[in-house]
C-alpha cells in the first residue's frame, strides 16, 4: 500500500486536496462535488430507454421513428413524441443515410476463402470485364406533387433512340480493351470478345514482357 507522500507525489495535489476529496468520498460515495442546482429540463428517456432505442436500430436499421415509438410505448411503457425519439438518437450519434442491403444468403467462409485465393495474384496479374448499356430515352424525375384525387403529371419531350452495350477490361493501366454493340450484349458475342480481344491483349503484354526481360 502507498503512503500518503507518495500518492500526492503520483496524484501531483497538496494534502489539503487529498484530504478534501477523501471526506468528500466518504459522504457522498463520489469524488465530484454534487451539482447545486439541475440545469434544464428533464429528459423524458432515462438511459435505459436510449439503449433500448439503440438495439432496435442495431437489429432493424430500416426502422421508420413512428414504429420506434410503438415498441417504446408497448415495450417499455413509455410514451413520447417522435421527435424526441429522434432528438435522442441524434444524441446517439445516430443519423439517417441510404440503406445498404446485404443479401442473407451470402456466405461469410466462401467469401473468405475467395479472398484468399485471390491474394496469391499481384494487381497486375487481374482483369476486370463490365458492361453498361446506355439509350437517349430522356430523364424525367419519378416523382411529382398534386391535390388529392387527382393524377400528378407533367408534358416533357421524349427522345427515343436506339439502345448501345458497351464492354471493357479494366487493368491496372486502365482500359485496355473494350467493345461496343448495338442492343444488347448476347452470350455469342460475349465469347467473341473474351477470344479476340481480352485474350490476343494478355497474349500481347506476356510477348512485351518477355521481349523487355
Amino acid at each position: 500500500m502507498l503512503g500518503l507522500h507518495d500518492i500526492l507525489d503520483c496524484c501531483g495535489f497538496s494534502e489539503r486536496t487529498f484530504y478534501r476529496i477523501l471526506k468528500l468520498w466518504r459522504e457522498t460515495g463520489d469524488v465530484v462535488p454534487p451539482s447545486k442546482s439541475l440545469r434544464g429540463r428533464l429528459r423524458l428517456l432515462d438511459h435505459n430507454d436510449v439503449q433500448y432505442l439503440l438495439r432496435l436500430v442495431r437489429q432493424n436499421p430500416d426502422y421508420f421513428l413512428d414504429e420506434l415509438l410503438h415498441l417504446l410505448k408497448t415495450n417499455r411503457f413509455v410514451s413520447v413524441h417522435y421527435v424526441t425519439i429522434h432528438r435522442e438518437l441524434e444524441r446517439q450519434g445516430v443519423s439517417y443515410k441510404k440503406l445498404k442491403r446485404i443479401a442473407a444468403e451470402r456466405n461469410e467462409e466462401l467469401r473468405a476463402d475467395l479472398v484468399q485465393r485471390m491474394a496469391q495474384y499481384q494487381p497486375e496479374e487481374l482483369g476486370f470485364i463490365d458492361e453498361s448499356s446506355k439509350d437517349e430515352k430522356t430523364i424525367g424525375r419519378r416523382y411529382g406533387q398534386s391535390k388529392k384525387g387527382t393524377q400528378a403529371s407533367r408534358k416533357q419531350v421524349f427522345v427515343r433512340g436506339r439502345q448501345t452495350s458497351i464492354t471493357g477490361l479494366l487493368t491496372m493501366d486502365g482500359m485496355v480493351a473494350g467493345t461496343v454493340v448495338e442492343g444488347s450484349m448476347t452470350k455469342v458475342m460475349f465469347l467473341e470478345f473474351l477470344e479476340f480481344m481480352v485474350v490476343s491483349t494478355f497474349k500481347v503484354y506476356q510477348i512485351l514482357d518477355s521481349t523487355f526481360w
